[in-house]
């Protein structure tokens, strides 16, 4: 391909890309690609930029297609508002359940969600599971709130009783439904220039069955299998993974739950209401989990939003590296999942230990600031000190980005930006560093160590995106001095510009391996 604009550290400069056998062969200028290879076929880009493709390391596909092919709560700005939506896509749906998506009460004038009764009131007799955005709770009609056997009353569903709802949503949903909103989800995924989805699984979140059928899913975009199950030996781990086809035991292990739903594990109680949250996990069992994963060669990892889930996985890695050693510990690349609320001294320790966190920046983008969720649960100081990137990545801390789909959609330029312009000023990094968190660091945080994967070198997989893309620049974080990698002779390669407000890029075409999974 040539006539283009090609993101390579190798050739900051490239128009032209050759690619044999899905793997880049060359990265240079038009006439030397044509020179080089005289009979290849050429693809003209017409200005067209070419970057690595994304990877997300954090999604539900099964719930993510069946948000796209649901209703989407995210415009309601009231709670009459998200009523009429419900009743509008009932009348056009005759599902088994009524499956609805990202509502968010913290921003209407009457600051609850329906209850049971106005579910009933809007669509009588019908399943309905409206899931609140953070996908933490929920609320149901009577009719399967009966199906799931949980109390039939106004009180949204949370924990157990949240885990009940989503295994009779399973049981009602047919199998044809699950299987067209898998592939729905990875064309999705694939339309945003995204080659790889690591999902994070589980017995209270999809179930195995669904999982193994994902897992056996014929798709262009490839699919990493978490499954978030606690084990406390060697042979549990191994028999687990065996049992599941996973290809590690983390993702979503809860240690706790969601800032949004209260139920994040806190040291202090919410500003807003009673209490500190939810542990689901505590110290002796995350350390059981990490020293059977440790031992038995396998990735391990966890959910852990709230401060007081932090200390506790932090106090567990401390156990299990003082009797298997860190070299050991730190091989296996584990990994923490959102990783909100972090100390600088945590940073540290995770750094030290060879943890990943993979991290969702699109969530400062939605809850963040002064007059945020974060806020309003949290109060402002500690809302601030949310999702602190900059001081992570100081530390040592290798970052991914992922997108929780459905929770925020699939848009990896979109979290780029998030990170660029975070609220708190510091905390934000640079567009280079932020993109390779969406691809170099996230093949990283799945177990490819190459240090080619993500990157478009010679020797390096042919998986990138086409783009239309307006002006390509070399900027550092707006919160930062001016720094020498933003200067022209530092032979930087150029990024979309990431302002607040821009178009994203527009996705042309996504090839994984030499194999294309889209094209406009």
């Amino acid at each position: 391909m040539i006539d283009g604009r090609i993101y390579s550290p190798a050739a900051p400069d490239a128009t032209a890309m050759a690619v044999t056998d899905g793997t880049v062969v060359w990265v240079g200028e038009d006439r030397p690609a044509l020179a080089l290879h005289p009979d290849a076929e050429i693809v003209r880009l017409d200005g067209a930029f070419v970057a690595p493709a994304f990877v997300d390391t954090h999604v539900h596909v099964t719930a993510t297609g069946l948000a796209l092919g649901g209703l989407d709560l995210a415009g309601a700005r009231s709670l009459g508002d998200c009523l009429e939506l419900l009743r509008a896509h009932a009348a056009r749906h005759d599902d088994a359940v009524l499956w609805g998506q990202n509502w968010d009460e913290s921003a209407w004038p009457e600051r609850r969600g329906p209850t049971t009764a106005e579910l009933d009131a809007a669509v009588p007799g019908r399943s309905i599971y409206l899931s609140r955005v953070d996908a933490h709770s929920a609320v149901c009609s009577t009719a399967l709130r009966t199906v799931a056997g949980v109390p039939v009353d106004d009180v949204p569903v949370i924990g157990e009783a949240h885990h009940a709802v989503r295994r009779a949503v399973r049981d009602l949903m047919t199998p044809r439904d699950a299987e067209r909103a898998r592939s729905l989800a990875l064309d999705t995924a694939a339309r945003h220039g995204i080659v790889a989805v690591h999902e994070c699984a589980g017995p209270d979140i999809t179930g195995r069955a669904d999982f193994a059928d994902l897992l056996a899913l014929d798709h262009g975009v490839e699919v990493r299998g978490y499954w978030g199950e606690a084990v406390t030996s060697e042979d549990d781990a191994r028999a687990l993974l065996s049992d599941t086809g996973a290809h590690a035991l983390g993702g979503d292990l809860f240690v706790d739950g969601s800032i949004g739903s209260r139920t994040a594990w806190l040291t202090d109680p919410y500003t807003d209401a009673d209490g500190t949250g939810s542990s689901y996990l505590q110290v002796d069992a995350i350390a059981a989990h990490l020293a059977a994963c440790t031992r038995s060669g396998i990735q391990a990892g966890f959910h852990v939003i709230g401060d007081a889930a932090m200390t506790a996985v932090v106090e567990a890695i401390g156990r299990v590296v003082d009797e298997l050693g860190g070299p050991a510990f730190a091989s296996r690349g584990h990994r923490l999942e959102h990783a909100e609320m972090v100390t600088s001294d945590q940073a540290a320790v995770l750094a030290a230990r060879g943890v990943i966190a993979s991290v969702q920046p699109a969530f400062d983008a939605v809850w963040g600031g002064p007059a945020g969720m974060y806020a309003a649960r949290l109060g402002a100081d500690r809302a601030a000190a949310l999702n602190p990137l900059a001081m992570m990545a100081a530390a040592g801390v290798s970052l991914a980005f992922g997108t929780d789909s459905p929770v925020t959609p699939f848009s990896p330029w979109s979290s780029i930006r998030a990170a660029v312009n975070h609220h708190t000023p510091g905390s934000a990094v640079s567009p280079r560093a932020a993109f390779s968190a969406a691809t170099r660091g996230a093949w990283r945080a799945g177990g490819v160590r190459d240090g080619l994967a993500g990157t478009l070198v010679p020797g390096a997989p042919a998986s990138y995106a086409v783009w239309d893309a307006a002006e390509l620049v070399v900027s550092a974080p707006n919160d930062s001095v001016q720094r020498w990698s933003t200067d022209p002779r530092s032979r930087v390669p150029a990024l979309p510009r990431m302002d607040v407000g821009l178009t994203d890029p527009t996705c042309l075409r996504t090839v994984h391996r030499g194999q294309t999974v889209f094209a406009r």
